[in-house]
Order: structure tokens, then sequence, then C-alpha cells
């Protein structure tokens, strides 16, 4: 499985994602971004905006923002049933 989580160190939204992420014993990698949205270029290459958290799940081919979004698709993909 090949998750990466672009993401802001200190961010509230990331660190919701990552709870998530470890509840569900999800191994995942991490990219750090720069604080400032005009740095953010390679979150922008990969998800057309410059806010985080972002979710690439290479496996489902799914690339999403808003932490809402990436938890409730965390937990339909891959909570057990």
């Amino acid at each position: 499985m090949a998750i990466t989580l672009y993401r802001l160190e200190g961010c509230p939204h990331c660190e919701y994602v990552v709870d998530r992420l470890d509840e569900l014993d999800i191994g995942f990698e991490s990219v750090w971004v720069e604080g400032l949205h005009s740095k953010r270029d390679e979150v922008k290459r990969v998800s057309g905006q410059r806010d985080v958290p972002v979710l690439i799940d290479d496996e489902r081919g799914i690339t999403m923002s808003e932490s809402e979004r990436i938890v409730e698709h965390l937990d339909r993909s891959y909570a057990p049933a």
C-alpha cells in the first residue's frame, strides 16, 4: 500500500488525519511542506491547490484534500468491516 500525506508541522487538520492513519494501522509516507502557501509548489503540482493535508492513495488511484474527506475515505476503504 502506498499512501503519501502532504502535511505541515503543527497543523491540527494534518494531525487529525495522522491520528486516523495510526488508528487504522496504515503505513504512510509524510512529505513535510513549507509554511508559506507560495512555497508549496509540490503540493500544487500533485493536487492542483496549495492547502494541506493532501493524501495520495496510489492503491486506489485517489488524490484528495480536506481532512474530513480524507478520514471518510480512510474509513470507507481501510476500516475493518
